[in-house]
């Protein structure tokens, strides 16, 4: 006898005549909406039409913390065509357009996670009302995954928030908490979860579901109430959006598109060009790329440092350094871990200094009314300091923050394994020595490690794990969880300099360089290279992180990995001129000059000797760079650096902002060929230097036709 399965939809009727239909999707830890629950909503529905005695419904969720995290991901990966996503799409669409035409009042209780396909659920209720619980959030993030909500959010949207707001939500993909969602006008109310059910159930016996109309402003009138308004906020939408993604993200402009369509033409022109679009956009390049990197990371959360070798628990950590990476270190230990850090500086001002990195943070959220006062005091209370190692006895991790020194971080070794316990894990962030090197005194090299973080701390969702050779399992389980805890994608590394980011970013910087010194103009390869995908253009990054820390690098590199990495001798005279970017309010840019947008400092061409003049196309360039970068990544995955190209990729997209839309460099080897970059290679070489003769890994791959995925 075959086993039923078990529906993840359950009617449960109330004496007060209402019922309570609850989502819950077996066997999973979060409910995503499926294709195959058609058959099974449509059997729900019918169950309430033909049941008169029932006076309304309340849509909830059967998990503990969590309404619908969105549409189930995966079955779109199944769809050949845009045919097959189109009948997907049309098929939502009918669906929720029976709750939106069910006779009774349907009202929906959220808590928790309520984004993408979850909130256009929720948007196809008659009303809804939510927690007020910081886990209760809201938002259309579909444009991080190439895509738009297909769901009927492009249409139900704008006619509850206005047309602004609907684009600034569906454009950048933002998370509304409960009370930003009430004053926005998605949701009804907002009530302890304790009452959530009560409420939802009173909002139906009493007859107010319907949502309060939408208090318009002057401006909005004018923007939103006619033609001619209208048309200034879709042609500045487009503006902002072509200025930002540069034409490389086919979604957003697809998403003002459906928008317009609903509210200039009719409701059912809105709905078709929703789903066309919806499909079309499955079926992009970008999309796939973008949906690749959502699989990556899903399944890299999954994953222990070690497989079957578990972490130990780590419930205290110190960091060493009171700079701005010790400071933002700290933070996120004690905002996102959740742990009690205690920073060890050598004198007062480190201390002082990385506790107002975390209050200058946490301050700026609470005037945004993100967290209250009271929240700031307690993760404020998470972080103290000291000039000694007093407190520190008793941490289960410590992260050593300072100066790129070998002797100075192998005395911080035995400091702790003086002052600490013998199973403290002693983390290094260092950028390029090798692990091996600061443990090479220790007693315990076993609990020596390399945690590697990206600056800004807050931000860059990145961090490279190195274990040397004599790093035990347990030590490197422990710090991918902690690293994991502070918000971090792990990927481990291996023991070589440079390790895996800084190591195929150097080729590319140095390429940058090598064309500036040829005459290119700073903004124009800048612009290149923004063009391309890159958040920024490499001038730009090197004003950001220090020309001085970039000059650092570069010979560590070239010495334990050999010429091609020797760094351009002319950027000396920079150092020498007290050029080290934008802290100090000089570089290849101008700071503190007042004017609006970045202007090139003319006199650094004088310094270096060089006559602009912009002499090559920009995709030449750009391609120059990017494909130093790719050869680099070729010998890093024959070397073992990365474990695999997965985290190869997911490395360069958040170390370094490699473009999301291409995939990593590995997928974009993949896309271009082999073959092809090969012979690109190869000619750069006859024309420019041994630098670009392809790696045997990337020749052979050619010759045999392999891909990495």
């Amino acid at each position: 006898m075959t086993e039923q399965k078990q529906s993840a939809f359950e009617l449960v009727k109330q004496d007060s005549g209402i019922a309570h239909l609850i989502m819950d999707v077996k066997g999973d830890t979060m409910n995503t909406l499926k294709a195959e629950f058609g058959d099974e909503i449509s059997q729900v529905l019918a169950d309430i039409k033909a049941d008169s005695s029932l006076k309304g419904i309340v849509l909830v969720s059967g998990k503990a913390d969590s309404f619908v995290a969105g549409a189930d991901v995966n079955m779109l990966a199944g769809c050949e065509s845009k045919e097959a996503v189109l009948e997907i799409a049309l098929q939502g669409h009918a669906i929720f357009d029976q709750l939106v035409n069910l006779p009774i009042p349907i009202v929906a209780a959220v808590h928790g996670a309520c984004l993408g396909g979850g909130l256009e659920l929720a948007l196809a209720c008659h009303g809804r009302v939510a927690s007020d619980s910081p886990k209760t959030v809201m938002g259309l993030p579909e444009v991080q995954l190439g895509l738009l909500p297909g769901g009927g959010g492009t249409q139900r949207l704008p006619k509850l928030v206005g047309i602004q707001k609907a684009l600034d939500m569906m454009l950048t993909g933002k998370q509304l908490r409960a009370k930003q969602a009430l004053k926005a006008g998605i949701v009804n109310d907002v009530v302890p979860e304790s009452i959530l059910m009560r409420t939802a159930e009173e909002m139906i016996l009493s007859g107010k579901v319907k949502p309060k109309a939408r208090k318009m402003t002057f401006m909005d009138k004018v923007l939103e109430g006619n033609a001619l308004g209208r048309k200034v906020v879709f042609d500045q939408a487009t503006k902002t959006v072509l200025a930002k993604t540069k034409g490389n993200y086919p979604a957003p402009l697809k998403i003002i598109e459906c928008i317009r369509a609903g509210v200039e033409q009719s409701p059912a022109k809105g709905f078709q060009v929703e789903a066309n679009n919806f499909a079309e956009l499955v079926m992009t390049a970008e999309s796939e790329q973008l949906r690749n990197i959502f699989f990556a990371t899903t399944e890299m959360k999954k994953e222990q440092g070690v497989e079957g070798v578990k972490p130990a628990k780590v419930t205290q950590a110190g960091v060493l350094g009171g700079g701005l990476m010790g400071g933002g270190i700290a933070f996120v230990t004690a905002t996102k871990a959740k742990l009690p850090v205690r920073i060890k500086d050598i004198n007062h001002q480190g201390i002082s200094n990385a506790l107002k990195y975390s209050f200058d943070i946490l301050n700026k959220k609470v005037k945004r009314r993100f967290i209250r006062h009271s929240e700031m005091q307690s993760q404020m209370a998470q972080i103290t300091g000291t000039l000694d190692y007093s407190g520190l006895n008793n941490v289960d991790i410590i992260v050593e923050a300072v100066f790129e020194d070998l002797s100075l971080k192998q005395k911080m070794v035995a400091d702790v394994e003086e002052n600490c316990k013998e199973t403290t894990i002693f983390a290094s962030n260092t950028s390029s020595l090798p692990i091996g090197q600061i443990a090479a005194n220790a007693k315990r090299p076993e609990n020596v490690i390399g945690l590697h973080y990206f600056s800004p701390v807050d931000k860059m969702p990145l961090a490279e794990i190195i274990a040397h050779e004599g790093t035990s399992d347990e030590t490197i389980s422990t710090t991918v969880a902690f690293a994991k805890k502070q918000g971090k994608t792990p990927i481990v590394v291996k023991d070589k300099a440079g390790f895996y980011v800084n190591r195929i970013l150097a080729p590319y910087m140095n390429e940058a360089a090598m064309l500036l010194l040829d005459g290119e103009p700073v903004e124009k390869l800048d612009k290149a290279l923004v063009k391309f995908g890159f958040p920024v253009g490499p001038m730009q990054l090197l004003d950001e992180v220090g020309i001085d820390v970039g000059s650092k690098i570069g010979p560590i590199l070239q010495a334990e990995l050999g010429d091609r990495f020797a760094p351009p001798a002319a950027f000396d005279k920079l150092i020498a001129d007290g050029r080290l970017g934008k802290k100090a309010k000089k570089g290849f840019y101008q700071y503190g000059t007042g004017k609006k947008g970045k202007q090139v400092d003319e006199s650094i061409y004088g310094l270096l000797g060089i006559q602009p003049q912009a002499k090559m196309g920009e995709l030449e360039m750009a391609k120059r760079c990017v494909y130093m970068m790719l050869n680099e990544a070729a010998r890093c995955l024959d070397e073992g650096i990365v474990r695999n190209a997965r985290d190869g990729d997911i490395g360069a997209i958040f170390g370094i902002g490699f473009p999301p839309f291409l995939g990593g460099p590995y997928r974009y080897i993949d896309t271009v060929g082999a073959s092809n970059v090969v012979s690109q290679l190869n000619q750069w070489a006859t024309a420019h230097g041994e630098r670009f003769t392809p790696c045997e890994a990337l020749v052979k791959m050619a010759e045999e036709g392999n891909t990495y995925y």
